[in-house]
């Protein structure tokens, strides 16, 4: 018929320039991606195992085990993920469906087992855009009390109004564009298939009624061929019976290049806008968790990643060796890996990270998912100009250094002159320096992140080239870094009170190299700690664990004033130099006491001496006190009495395994080194009734001691410690346990700010413990 070649003709042009203008851009904005990227310095290991690796992706993302929490969003964003790649070929077809209505794509066109796979995932799809709509309007900033009152609802504290949305900060109008263009597009191929079955069969309906009244048995092969072609989609050919083949076929037309042109604008806009994460992440997401840290599935937690200089770890003790241009941590966006422009670029904006950072969530200005999002604009406004210096043979007019990062001006392009442009600092012009200084450490936005962005990693690069190369940060730092310098632990206090602990035990502590030759001699080596032999509530921790280890039999000993800082909260304060000076001195004096087996109170001293000291060559076998208790109660060494047999100590003590007991679990012992069953399984062994808080194991919410905050004071909202303590304080326990110095600090001085007098007692899991074993005198 003459108007449909006409409008077939419209329609192919309309389609063929749309997608050369669609692809060209999107093959753009994936090269700006490309050479922003390949910015970023080495990053070492990042592409060993490769087979491991490709199966560690299909099983995260085909599995979604990120969203294990939310298993109605789970499921939906499988389904939008999948119809992706399935429904791709729908958009080929469509190509053929304007040149020709009745088109099928070659052999697998009418092939039964995708056709069903086809309508399955199209309506799955169709309902999982349409609850991720619902869900980010019911998280939407406008509605923030609503989003207080559920956070408040699910056990934990929240941010006032807008901020409490998970979705504050996001680009909105992106992501709408997202979701419209899915929603448009599946409603298309929905409504394609069922004109394809109308065309196929004009007359099944009425031929279908017939075969309901009488009508002879021969007619049902047809009405079931168009079943099983269209088994989701035949209904929606009913709805237009009436309609001529003409008509069906016009309009098969006109959807296919609605579908055509919705697809070519999606890749329009995200090709013009290569920053926009909320659709990239669909590409980036599969390389970045490929070239993930860890290639055992787990994320990016535990032992932060060493500095680099050309991909190799840098020895920050040999200063002779260290050249004077080296650049330290990150001060330009060009200082970060190609990893971690990576990381940049395939943020989703979901705010999953946000909505669980204790920062964020105590009023403060720091947001993982901002932070990230700043980074990400900066590094895109940026690249191209660091390319263009980098591929220069001269330095631009007016500019001093190719590695000076500079802003994209309106118009600009890769080839303008750098000489009226301002340079920016990454910390204060890009990053809030506050936020920069208020992360704790936790881990909840690397755990949360369902595309393994190392937010850890990036915020200590920043905070390492803050220290050692711009040498700002926080006054309390440098007073707790010439602490450490000057006595070996941050209080300050001298070496020979570490022994102080151990004064009016009923038997001896030995020292190594003074009452035993060496550690080889006996079966740990207790690592007392800064906290445990200095802190007046950590030294009962570190009491109750030697009365237990030696009340089992278990022989120990202590370095005494051989021991110094680990060097964790230099670490993570960005003090690189300072940590490797004192890991290498703990290591050599391991090596000279035989060192193999240690038990440590510090869940931070735990984290440090057995996932970061083997960076540096300290091989040793390191266990939480936790997990040496667990073991020897497993083993009966250990055994509660009964609780009219129990009777009170020296630490008065009484009581604490008598009663209803909370667990908080430590950041750097839960979610860094998941070790959540052996606080709680000696919490039970003690006879305590354990009732969990709302925020309980990977989810829990940190003390705000980590990050080297224990030594800060906390300026903006309210304090963290203050936040964890009122949520366990609401659970109406008598005693809030715990597994780490730090955390006992924060959460003392937490339920002290509690309205009402007295409170819950905070202690370590293994005065429990001690209440419960402790026999009557």
């Amino acid at each position: 018929m003459t108007s449909v070649s006409a409008l077939q003709i419209v329609a192919l042009v309309l389609a063929v320039l749309a997608t050369v203008v669609g692809v060209t851009v999107f093959v753009l904005g994936a090269r700006a991606i490309v050479r922003t990227v390949a910015v970023g310095r080495p990053a070492t290991g990042r592409t060993s195992e490769p087979w491991r690796r490709t199966w560690l992706v299909l099983r995260l993302l085909l599995g979604h085990g990120r969203f294990q929490h939310r298993p109605a969003v789970k499921a939906a964003h499988w389904a939008v993920m999948l119809s992706f790649p399935i429904l791709f070929l729908t958009l080929v077809s469509g190509y053929g469906q304007i040149i020709d209505p009745w088109f099928t794509l070659p052999l697998i066109g009418t092939w039964i087992p995708l056709e069903w796979l086809t309508e399955v995932i199209a309506w799955l799809s169709l309902v999982g855009i349409v609850l991720l709509i619902v869900v980010r309007q019911r998280s939407h900033p406008r509605r923030g009390a609503a989003a207080v009152s559920r956070v408040s609802a699910a056990g934990g504290s929240a941010p006032e109004g807008a901020r409490a949305s998970r979705f504050f900060g996001s680009n909105r109008g992106q992501a709408y564009v997202v979701e419209a263009v899915v929603l448009g597009v599946v409603l298309a191929v929905i409504l394609l298939r069922g004109l394809e079955a109308m065309l196929g069969w004009p007359f099944w309906w009425a031929t279908a009624m017939a075969a309901l009244s009488d009508t002879p048995v021969a007619v049902y092969p047809t009405y079931g061929a168009l079943l099983a072609h269209h088994p989701l989609t035949a209904w929606i050919g009913s709805l237009f019976a009436g309609a001529s083949r003409a008509g069906i076929e016009n309009a098969i037309v006109l959807v296919a290049l609605a579908k055509i042109l919705l697809s070519m604008t999606w890749m329009y806009v995200v090709g013009r806008r290569p920053a926009m994460g909320v659709s990239w992440h669909r590409f980036l997401a599969v390389v970045n968790v490929w070239a993930r840290r860890d290639v055992n599935g787990k994320p990016a937690l535990g032992p932060l990643a060493p500095v680099t200089a050309g991909g190799r770890p840098v020895d920050l003790t040999e200063l002779e060796e260290i050249p004077d241009d080296l650049r330290l941590g990150v001060g330009a966006i060009e200082d970060f890996t190609w990893k971690g422009l990576l990381d940049l670029s395939t943020c989703t904006e979901c705010g999953r990270c946000q909505e669980q950072c204790p920062a964020w969530n105590t009023g403060k200005p720091l947001s993982p998912k901002l932070v990230v999002m700043a980074l990400r604009d900066h590094a895109y406004a940026s690249a191209p100009y660091l390319q263009a210096a980098a591929n220069a043979s001269t330095e631009p007019a007016g500019h001093t250094s190719t590695t000076g990062h500079v802003p994209l001006t309106p118009g600009g392009s890769a080839t303008d002159s750098h000489a009226s442009l301002d340079v920016l600092t990454l910390v204060g012009d890009v990053i809030d320096p506050q936020a920069l200084w208020d992360c704790t450490m936790c881990g909840a936005c690397v755990q949360q992140c369902p595309v393994d962005i190392e937010h850890v990693d990036h915020l200590v690069d920043l905070r390492r080239n803050q220290v050692l190369v711009a040498s700002t940060f926080p006054a309390e730092l440098g007073a707790m870094f010439t602490k450490i310098e000057k006595r070996g632990n941050p209080w300050g206090l001298p070496a020979r009170q570490r022994l102080a602990w151990a004064k009016d035990l009923p038997f001896e502590v030995p020292v190594v190299g003074v009452d035993v030759e060496d550690a080889s001699a006996v079966d740990y080596l207790f690592w007392v700690g800064c906290a445990g032999a200095y802190d007046d509530n950590a030294k009962r921790t570190t009491r109750a664990v030697a009365e237990l280890m030696h009340h089992a039999g278990v022989s120990f000993a202590v370095l005494g004033d051989g021991e110094t800082c680990t060097g964790d909260p230099a670490r993570r304060a960005g003090n690189e130099a300072l940590f490797q000076m004192l890991a290498k001195t703990n290591i050599e004096t391991f090596t000279e006491a035989k060192v193999r087996r240690i038990v440590v109170t510090c869940a931070h001293c735990f984290n440090t001496l057995r996932r970061e000291y083997p960076q540096l060559g300290g091989e040793y076998e390191v266990l939480h006190h936790t997990e040496l208790l667990e073991q020897l109660v497993a083993d009966r060494r250990l055994v509660p009495v009964p609780e009219a047999e129990r009777a009170s100590g020296t630490d008065g003590a009484t009581g604490l395994s008598s009663g209803t007991v909370t667990y908080h679990d430590p950041c750097y012992l839960g979610r860094h080194n998941e070790v959540y069953s052996p606080p709680r399984e000696l919490l039970r062994a003690s006879g305590a009734r354990v009732t969990e808080m709302p925020r309980n194991q990977e989810r829990s919410f940190c003390c705000g001691g980590g990050g080297a905050r224990v030594w800060m004071e906390e300026t903006t909202g309210t304090r963290i410690g203050t936040e964890r303590a009122a949520e366990a304080v609401a659970t109406g326990a008598d005693v809030i346990a715990t597994g780490c110095p730090f955390c006992t600090v924060m959460l003392t001085d937490g339920v002290a700010s509690q309205p009402g007098e007295g409170g819950p007692a905070v202690v370590d899991v293994a005065q429990v413990l001690l209440d419960a074993v402790r026999p009557r005198d």
